[in-house]
């Protein structure tokens, strides 16, 4: 897949040798053994940058349970009838990304600042995927048709510049009910979430579209696997953590919202 990738460095397009990303400067970025391209262009070691092995590998096993899999289902519905490129922003270990691959009418990459993230994702197949930071993409101005965008930061002038005009991209954020059986069990006053999507002056909202479903999760292990993917692991107290300690069976709504945005003609 040659096309849309451009060197983080020149700007200039980037051309896929048998290991290595290559451009006409001679700037090169090798290609790891399970298929992926790191364009993380920073000081820092992109080990250092996203989610962790352990958090990452315990998103992988819990969506590797089923439990989301209304969502996945509902997203390869949405493409099912697409054709075109389409780029899964912050893939995460690419559960979903791997299974829109199935969709040959789809020219898919997908990208995320985790170096151990993309490592997992590639190990699914199904796209091309690379490591890099949403603040700038490395793909081409309107070089992309479609994309998804799950549960991330939303950078709608980054988003609006790699849309083809008319392009679309499909944003997903948690509902009003997700996961409330989790927090339950977390907090002595249980919320609601917003249910709002960003805010955004240069894309259109066209679609709205709610997957809600019930999830019953059987052991401390897989309840635990579920509380580290949340970011409710990173905000909620000692003590309130504790909560889980000895639990064996949660039962939770799971309810998602696909707001579907197109970039103007």
């Amino acid at each position: 897949m040659n096309g849309i990738l451009k060197c983080p460095v020149c700007s200039k397009a980037l051309d896929r040798k048998e290991r290595e990303y290559k451009c006409p400067d001679g700037h090169s970025f090798d290609i790891a053994k399970e298929d992926y391209v790191n364009l993380l262009v920073s000081s820092k070691n992109g080990d250092l940058k996203g989610d962790d092995k352990y958090s990452a590998r315990s998103r992988r096993d819990f969506l590797n349970r089923g439990y989301y899999s209304p969502l996945r289902d509902a997203l390869n519905a949405v493409f099912s009838d697409k054709h075109g490129i389409l780029l899964d922003i912050c893939c995460g270990e690419g559960y979903y990304t791997s299974a829109l691959g199935n969709n040959s009418g789809l020219e898919i990459y997908g990208f995320d600042i985790s170096k151990e993230m993309v490592r997992l994702a590639a190990k699914r197949g199904g796209a091309c995927y690379f490591v890099a930071n949403m603040a700038n993409i490395p793909v081409f101005d309107e070089s992309i048709d479609y994309a998804i965008h799950l549960f991330a930061p939303f950078n709608e002038e980054e988003f609006f510049r790699i849309l083809k005009p008319g392009g679309v991209i499909f944003t997903v954020i948690p509902g009003k009910r997700h996961l409330y059986g989790l927090k339950e069990l977390l907090y002595d006053t249980p919320y609601e979430n917003d249910e709002k999507f960003p805010e955004t002056c240069v894309l259109e909202q066209i679609s709205k579209k709610t997957i809600t479903s019930k999830a019953i999760l059987e052991g401390e292990d897989v309840i635990a696997e579920l509380f580290r993917m949340t970011p409710y692991y990173f905000h909620t107290s000692e003590k309130d953590r504790d909560k889980l300690e000895g639990i064996k069976r949660l039962e939770t709504e799971t309810e998602f919202v696909i707001g579907e945005f197109r970039k103007p003609v």
